[in-house]
């Protein structure tokens, strides 16, 4: 019987990947603002309800955050309305885990007059809260936004005895940000796809000329078309030419051959933000010389491609919810070397943030594992950037190469594992000499 699941599960995963292969990405518009604001509006409605669970599941009775305009929790980016664009005044918010009778379990208070805490104390005493967690934690970014101005004006105002119920527990703000609701994932293959149609674009002839375009005109372009899109960006495109005289990793942008020419591998990493997602992608390209075909692409950077298809695997396979994200690094690359190769992997959450709530499954110079981000639990029901490189031999050059993938996975419920948002890269993005650019090269 295993093996019959086994099997099965192979032929799944082979018939998914023959489908993508297939797919070509395509923009996706996005809906008026108006629509856009109802949409991520649901959205956080649809999260906070889910506020006293998650106080529970931590042993606290309370979740208080105070801010004011420019200096705002950054939690407060994920529970705002889609028209909210800072804080205003003092800007107090409180949630409830258990409640008395039908009383309501979220509060805000906008004010900048005393009152705001002579109404937040007569709360917390109605409802008898004992533990109140705030978001003053030293490491975890999520769950470090109380600023020390505020906090000082909450115990100022609270009081010796409500003080002492004031509590650290960085899980909540963490969990908080980093559990995408269902009705998000719809959008987000969306945003993905964009992604996708934008690199495709890029990453041809239709705006490479060998010879002439340079990396940066490829990042400039990139960027514009996100603009044109109405789309925007939490990063700056990065593009370069991958060659094993100048790492990428030690050198994002190579200097001494900027622009393209026949023969290149090119590399990019690219991210779209639109409707309070963010997304994610590493892929990269071969350069065609005139006449060449997709069957002519060097074998060992189409092996070097498969490889790191490989750690991709690997590491998704061990994204076990609820395991430590040093745990699945560790695991992950004990395989990967098992396996006879070698890599890097530094996967993140991703979501609200590009760099979003979560464990951290390795960084780039921290192979050995991460401090207290990398010893938080894996979550469910969140999407993850699967960020890695492994190394092959390419004969052709007669070097070992790194090759760069990134792609971004997200928590299916109904399979209970992980899946790509919108597919993963398995060939090259070509770029193919125009016709009459061929005939230019190959005449007298």
């Amino acid at each position: 019987m295993h093996l019959l699941k086994l099997s099965v599960s192979l032929l799944v995963s082979l018939a998914v990947s023959c489908v993508q292969a297939a797919r070509v990405p395509q923009y996706q518009q996005l809906p008026p603002l108006r629509e856009q604001a109802a949409i991520q509006d649901a959205w956080t409605v649809e999260r906070v309800s889910n506020v006293p669970q998650l106080l529970r599941k931590y042993e606290v009775d309370a979740w208080l955050m105070s801010q004011k305009e420019y200096a705002e929790d950054t939690v407060f980016w994920s529970l705002k309305s889609a028209t909210q664009f800072s804080a205003r005044r003092r800007t107090v918010d409180l949630f409830l885990a258990n409640t008395v009778e039908d009383a309501s379990f979220s509060y805000n208070w906008i004010d900048n007059t005393p009152e705001v805490w002579s109404e937040l104390r007569s709360v917390l005493e109605a409802h008898n809260v004992s533990s109140i967690a705030v978001n003053a934690d030293t490491d975890v970014a999520f769950s470090s936004g109380l600023h020390v101005g505020e906090f000082g004006k909450i115990v100022q105002e609270l009081g010796p005895e409500w003080e002492k119920k004031l509590v650290v527990e960085p899980m909540v703000g963490v969990e908080f940000i980093g559990t995408m609701v269902p009705g998000r994932l719809e959008w987000y293959r969306r945003l993905q796809e964009t992604a996708w149609a934008i690199i495709t674009e890029a990453f041809s002839e239709a705006v490479i000329e060998p010879g002439i375009t340079t990396t940066d005109d490829v990042r400039w372009w990139m960027r514009d078309k996100i603009q044109q899109l109405n789309y925007t960006t939490w990063f700056m495109p990065d593009v370069s030419i991958l060659n094993a005289e100048d790492p990428f990793g030690d050198h994002p942008m190579t200097t001494d051959r900027e622009v393209i020419q026949y023969g290149d591998l090119l590399h990019c990493d690219f991210g779209v933000t639109a409707l309070g997602l963010n997304t994610d992608t590493q892929h990269m390209a071969y350069v065609l010389y005139p006449g060449e075909s997709e069957d002519d692409i060097p074998e060992g950077y189409i092996g070097g491609l498969k490889q790191v298809n490989r750690l991709q695997d690997i590491v998704k396979s061990n994204m076990k919810v609820g395991t430590t994200g040093n745990d699945i690094l560790k695991t992950s690359l004990k395989q990967m070397r098992n396996e006879g190769f070698d890599g890097k992997i530094y996967c993140h959450p991703i979501g609200d943030w590009g760099h979003s709530a979560g464990t951290l499954i390795g960084m780039f110079n921290l192979q050995e594992g991460v401090e207290v981000l990398g010893d938080l639990p894996l979550l469910d029901n969140t999407y993850y950037s699967v960020e890695l490189y492994a190394e092959y031999f390419v004969a052709e050059r007669n070097q070992t190469m790194n090759f760069y993938q990134e792609e971004d996975v997200y928590w299916n419920d109904e399979i209970k594992d992980w899946d790509w948002v919108w597919g993963r890269q398995e060939k090259f993005h070509l770029v193919r000499p125009p016709v009459d650019r061929v005939f230019r090269v190959q005449g007298p």
